[in-house]
């Protein structure tokens, strides 16, 4: 009688295994959530261009470019990269904020999400990245110093990735993990996360090479990525850098929260795109 509990909890135990193996990439992208829903930021009263971003594997990208406000110009260009489920239709008051503090906007969908062709994958999002990353500096023409990469839970993943490879005015990481398979391995920790994971997104590794201003973002009632996760990434990240602790669930949005977050972002933004390439302001150390 024991014998075949053993075995059954034996059985159980490697299907589970099985089936985080096998379907990792179901759990992490989140793509098929709300996929129809599309709102635009003409519901919010803003102008757009509606784009399609081509990857160099081919896949097009549905994205929106956001003009900003002041018609002399914008401070700067923000690509937004959005978390694991949903769309760019769930991330319209993103594109209102920055339009609110004067820059334009780059939000686009990852290949497999919303209206945008193919399957995700990890090196998916990377080639996706680098699309939105061309159509900014060669099509929209804005030089790598006056380009944010500002990314959201996974998005932060993705955008670290970029940055490492680029060298963006400055980046911003909101909600994020230090890696997949260390959250993995909280959330399961009765399982062997880390030989399991094929799907890694190193964003603590990758913040090590980043040698761009940082600005970490997180809640320490985050309820699904442990504030200990944005801790380890601000000490992970070099100088210049700041962490701007919020408070809310993971979910709950930065936009949504107080007038003074939005100020020390903006704040961060000022200092990080106007210093000298040779200098750093104290404010960011």
């Amino acid at each position: 009688m024991l014998w075949s509990a053993l075995q059954i909890g034996l059985l159980a135990y490697a299907g589970l295994a099985a089936l985080i193996y096998f379907r990792q990439d179901a759990l992490v992208f989140q793509a098929a959530m709300d996929r129809g829903f599309q709102a635009t930021p003409a519901s919010m009263g803003l102008r757009f261009d509606s784009l399609t971003l081509t990857t160099d594997d081919g896949e097009k990208l549905d994205a929106w470019h956001v003009p900003a406000r002041n018609t002399a110009g914008a401070r700067a260009l923000v690509i937004v990269f959005h978390g694991n489920a949903g769309n760019v239709g769930h991330r319209l008051d993103y594109l209102r904020m920055f339009h609110d503090l004067g820059y334009a906007s780059l939000i686009f969908d990852y290949r497999g999400y919303g209206r945008s062709s193919g399957q995700p994958s990890e090196d998916g999002t990377y080639l996706d990245a680098a699309a939105a990353w061309r159509h900014g500096t060669q099509t929209l023409g804005y030089p790598a110093t006056k380009i944010v990469l500002f990314g959201e839970s996974l998005g932060a993943a993705v955008a670290t990735q970029l940055a490492a490879i680029q060298r963006p005015g400055a980046l911003v990481l909101a909600s994020t993990f230090t890696s997949v398979p260390d959250l993995g391995s909280a959330i399961y920790p009765w399982l062997p996360v880390r030989l399991l994971a094929r799907i890694r997104y190193d964003t603590r590794k990758r913040l090590a090479t980043v040698g761009t201003p940082v600005l970490v973002i997180h809640s320490r009632s985050d309820d699904i990525i442990p504030f200990t996760h944005g801790e380890q990434l601000f000490a992970a990240a070099k100088p210049p850098k700041r962490f701007l602790e919020i408070e809310g669930g993971h979910n709950d949005g930065f936009v949504f929260g107080r007038e003074a977050w939005i100020r020390e972002l903006d704040d961060f933004l000022r200092l990080a795109l106007e210093r000298p390439a040779a200098h750093t302001s104290p404010a960011l150390q």
